[in-house]
């Protein structure tokens, strides 16, 4: 989402004023910070709103037992849920209205467990809650959940032992921990409160290290403790310094690769159209790129990303990213693939 704020890092934001002299709110980065490229291997079919931001965020399911038969569950933040395959193609939609942001857990015989912040009461934040069928790549759903006041923004899922709770981001910066009862009929209980000082979204859980990461939008990305009876004090990761990332920050995701902390964790620098990568283990910066012009198109202004490590198929052998593509002109906006280990490679990551 674009806007014309300067932030302060720490949750201050000033509003900057001027009669004569046009301020820049997404500079791009510095040209000391090197940016590498990749290029996208497949994209998906354009959502159906046109001439309109409407494509928000990816999900990834990855087929264990044939990889190439994985899914991508993608938002139209105006109409519902669709669902691609890793050829692009439309399998399904769902008219769920307006629903922001989505992830997904495979919960085994509870089957594979769709959330979606849904917006459409923007007083009263909901999650749409539905479970994907991999054979016929549908969505079923399993009614909403209420997630407390305000307008629902950002979700992520996490598993603590059998419970599977949700993070709803509120657009005010809240964030609420629910844990959702699955059944016939979904039902939820907010177990704890958390708070960021401005509009925050995109949001990432890693269940090896019971870390939640959060971006707030115009100030950078902040880590919790996700465990229910964690602590609700938030630890400052990285800032939106205009350099490692240009604000806005988006989309969160994580790779974990192996044990333990190990992996990165992605985040979408939308204000240069750009992707910026920390390390797990000591949240080093190590790196950013940008998907580049190619066959498929570049990417641009993207809100959610997504990852997901393993073997997806000859073309994604190593895991894939997904990104929405703010842009994607002459078509609608849509999501683009690439390929892990194009990323690592362009990085010099091992």
């Amino acid at each position: 989402m674009r806007r014309t704020l300067v932030p302060a890092f720490g949750g201050i934001v000033a509003l900057v004023l001027s009669a004569c002299t046009a301020v820049d709110p997404h500079p791009a980065a510095s040209p000391a910070i090197v940016t590498m490229t990749v290029q996208a291997r497949g994209e998906t079919q354009a959502v159906g709103t046109a001439n309109a931001d409407a494509a928000d965020d990816p999900a990834i399911w990855r087929n264990a037992a044939d990889p190439g038969a994985s899914l991508i569950v993608g938002t139209d933040k105006k109409a519902g849920l669709y669902v691609y395959d890793l050829q692009g193609r439309q399998r399904s939609f769902v008219n769920a209205g307006r629903v922001n942001n989505v992830d997904l857990r495979d919960m085994g015989a509870a089957g594979i467990i769709v959330a979606a912040s849904d917006r459409g009461d923007k007083q009263n934040a909901q999650i749409a809650l539905f479970r994907l069928d991999p054979k016929s790549a549908t969505l079923t759903s399993l009614g909403k959940v209420s997630a407390g006041p305000g307008e629902a923004y950002g979700i992520c899922l996490y598993r603590e032992g059998e419970t599977l709770f949700a993070f709803n981001v509120i657009k005010d910066g809240t964030i609420r921990q629910v844990a959702l009862n699955l059944g016939t009929t979904a039902t939820g209980q907010v177990v704890r409160t958390m708070k960021l000082g401005t509009q925050s979204e995109g949001c990432a859980t890693d269940e090896r290290t019971h870390r939640l990461y959060v971006a707030e939008e115009n100030v950078g990305l902040w880590r919790f403790d996700a465990r229910a009876n964690g602590d609700i004090k938030p630890v400052r990761m990285a800032a939106a310094d205009g350099q490692h990332i240009v604000a806005d920050t988006e989309g969160v995701t994580i790779a974990a690769e192996g044990k333990g902390n190990s992996g990165y964790l992605l985040v979408s620098s939308q204000g240069d159209n750009a992707y910026a990568v920390y390390r797990l283990a000591d949240d080093r910066y190590v790196g950013r790129f940008r998907i580049a012009q190619g066959a498929l198109g570049s990417t641009e202004e993207t809100d959610g990303v997504d990852v997901a490590i393993g073997d997806f198929g000859p073309d994604y052998p190593g895991g894939l990213f997904v990104a929405q593509d703010g842009q994607n002109a002459p078509s609608a906006q849509n999501f683009k693939l690439v390929a892990w280990a194009d990323i690592k490679k362009a990085l010099g990551l091992r």
